[in-house]
């Protein structure tokens, strides 16, 4: 988007007066609204501020300029057009300034208004959530969500499962709830930007956790491409997403060992348990290429069927705990911190009272 700000006012030579400053634009975070509703909205994808108001007899100081606010989805990324993060809207009302109005004529300026910033911005859509999950195409990642929560995703049967992004809710007896993102099925290459890649791996980033998803007896792509076990896809799918975004890999991770309804479903649970247990003796069933530099640890590890609900129901209290969890040392650091800088604080005040 190409957002534009506004010139300040003339000043006014003879009295002295100043003229007002340009409005500024800011991009504003708010409820029912869509980026395709602003792309509609603004065809042009120009957004202009008031300009300053010229000084005058009857007004010395000049009004400033209105300001413009681009209405925009919780969830925004806006960066520069060559990537740099200005900004996040993480909450309805949180305000970025995108473009800063010029400053109005005064006598410093031979009272002449010095123009607005104009400046090019991209307005980027991240879905948040709780949870992110992360799985190859038909691992049963929207049976899942469909069995957990009340989200009802578009399903199909080819390689590329989920059409788009899909938000389910799990709701809990005490009225908790906790939503989850399923993103469109990752390909191996995924972060070289092939298929959706590059659309999916963007919005794990805003998950607080992630929740790979595994078949059990693993799965092959395409008749071109190479069966991969349950083990090589959970080491491949942590492989693209420290390839995309290595920090990535710092957040806690649970995995769901799904389709435990197929024929010798325990058995190949137990084998890819015991590899996970030792990943880096079996580690030589991979592509070099393809071995994370270091190995997932995850939080639990958790054997469901999304087809009978088999498991489902100690998956939502492994979910919860793990975040419950989490928010609680978040917590705990907090406080550390504040109290930390308190000490600091009566340190100082007390070396001041030492000193004088």
């Amino acid at each position: 988007y190409l957002n534009a700000s506004c010139s300040g006012g003339m000043g006014f030579p003879r009295l002295g007066g100043q003229g007002g400053d340009g409005g500024d634009v800011w991009v504003v975070a708010t409820k029912d609204i869509t980026l395709k509703r602003i792309k509609n909205k603004y065809p042009e994808k120009r957004f202009v501020a008031g300009v300053g108001a010229n000084s005058s007899i009857r007004a010395l100081k000049g009004m400033k300029g209105e300001d413009k606010e681009i209405l925009a989805p919780v969830g925004i990324t806006v960066t520069t057009d060559d990537g740099k993060l200005i900004g996040e809207l993480n909450a309805v009302g949180d305000r970025i300034k995108v473009a800063t109005g010029g400053s109005g004529g005064s006598f410093h300026s031979a009272f002449q208004p010095s123009k607005g910033q104009t400046k090019h911005v991209r307005l980027d859509l991240k879905l948040i959530a709780d949870l992110g999950l992360v799985g190859f195409p038909n691992a049963g990642k929207s049976s899942l969500l469909t069995t957990l929560s009340n989200a009802t995703p578009q399903i199909a049967s080819y390689a590329f499962t989920t059409l788009r992004p899909e938000i389910g809710k799990l709701m809990y007896e005490d009225y908790k709830q906790i939503s989850v993102a399923d993103l469109p099925g990752l390909i191996e290459g995924a972060h070289m930007n092939k298929g959706m890649g590059h659309k999916f791996l963007k919005h794990v980033e805003r998950t607080k956790q992630l929740l790979f998803v595994v078949d059990v007896s693993g799965f092959q792509l395409a008749s071109k491409t190479p069966f991969r076990s349950a083990f090589e896809a959970v080491q491949l799918l942590t492989k693209e997403l420290e390839l995309y975004r290595e920090e990535l890999l710092t957040k806690p991770a649970l995995l769901v060992v799904n389709k435990m309804d197929l024929p010798d479903a325990e058995d190949r649970l137990a084998e890819l348990k015991e590899q996970l247990h030792n990943p880096e003796e079996f580690s030589e069933l991979l592509p070099d290429d393809m071995i994370p530099k270091s190995f997932l640890s995850f939080r639990h590890v958790v054997p469901v069927s999304a087809l009978t609900g088999f498991g489902i129901s100690d998956l939502k209290s492994r979910i919860r705990e793990s975040l419950e969890q989490e928010a609680l040392a978040e917590a705990k650091g907090n406080h550390e911190e504040k109290l930390q800088a308190l000490r600091m604080k009566l340190d100082h005040i007390f070396y001041l009272q030492h000193i004088s």
